[in-house]
């Protein structure tokens, strides 16, 4: 099964919601989030049973799921090996032919044509009702992880800030059967995380803040060693105002060598008033990727007394409207 590439991506966002994570272990307290807007209004509640009460203090309904005992199917993934041809080119019939006159032949060419893998996941942690095509989906997701997954998320221009906010409720539109299921798989809820994050970023509404928490927090259950999914809570965690209960699940990435996990905790240092620690993290982390431009940019951020480490040009991508 072959896929042509349909789009790449790009993303912006323009305000960051505060969002509400819950963990099993931790007791019902409330704790107040910095904001670079107004930190008064904006709160971080970490707690087991509690129904979300306003924007400004949501909180996602979720229970600790039980780690999974047995082994999930692993996703598929098929590679389209095209073979080594050249350009093709057609020409079409010669209309002029059947007696009309003046018509152009007409002519067409195809060049330059990608294409990406097929992956295959399964729906359900045993697999036994089957896979899910998320190809397309998987290559939305790595063209516009790197102007939407920190916030403030970049864009080139407001289409493409529009065209990838339409196309981040399309997806999350789809996914989301699928997640909410019990039996979810690891894979689904971790795409489905993902997603929902994105639409945090983007200012989509508080439902998406709730949703991210909720099925990271669901994909850990599944795989508590997951260096992606510790990660991704963390960062969720950090940069909704949690930097205390974020920064449990970021170490662990690190333990796990999740690399941006790093630049992750520099940025919880930086918004909890402590830009000496991120200064040092960022600098301690070149030095061993010294190859890494990002962070020369990272660090010139906080040396320059700014405070959003990810505030930095993203690569210019171009999301088409539609499917």
């Amino acid at each position: 099964m072959k896929h042509l590439k349909s789009f790449t991506t790009t993303v912006l966002a323009t305000a960051c919601l505060g969002i509400l994570a819950q963990s099993a272990q931790a007791a019902d307290t409330q704790i107040p989030v910095p904001s670079a807007i107004d930190s008064s209004t904006r709160t971080f509640r970490v707690s087991q049973n509690s129904a979300p009460v306003s924007q400004s203090q949501v909180q996602p309904q979720y229970q600790a799921a039980q780690p999974n005992t047995t082994a999930e199917p692993a996703p598929q993934v098929i590679v389209y090996q095209p073979q080594t041809v050249q350009d093709v080119a057609n020409t079409g019939i010669d209309l002029s032919r059947g007696g009309l006159s003046n018509i152009p032949t007409p002519t067409a060419s195809v060049s330059n044509a990608s294409f990406i893998n097929t992956v295959l996941i399964p729906q359900s942690q045993s697999g036994t009702t089957g896979q899910i095509d998320v190809s397309l989906l998987d290559d939305f997701i790595e063209d516009v992880s790197p102007n939407v997954r920190h916030y403030p998320p970049n864009f080139p221009n407001r289409s493409q800030q529009y065209n990838t906010r339409e196309k981040v409720k399309v997806f999350t539109q789809w996914i989301e059967p699928y997640a909410s299921a019990p039996n979810a798989s690891y894979e689904v809820l971790l795409r489905a995380a993902k997603l929902n994050a994105m639409g945090r970023n983007l200012d989509l509404g508080s439902d998406y803040a709730i949703r991210a928490s909720t099925y990271v927090a669901n994909a850990i259950g599944r795989q508590p060693n997951s260096a992606e999914a510790n990660f991704l809570y963390g960062m969720m965690l950090t940069e909704g105002g949690g930097f205390k209960e974020g920064k449990k699940y970021l170490d662990k990435a690190v333990s796990l060598g999740y690399t941006e996990a790093e630049q992750s905790l520099a940025q919880s240092d930086l918004l909890s008033d402590n830009r000496s620690g991120a200064l040092e993290r960022l600098r301690s982390l070149k030095a061993r990727l010294p190859n890494d431009p990002i962070l020369d940019q990272q660090i010139k951020i906080v040396e320059d007394g700014k405070f959003y480490i990810w505030d930095i040009p993203s690569p210019d991508i171009n999301v088409r409207p539609g499917s």
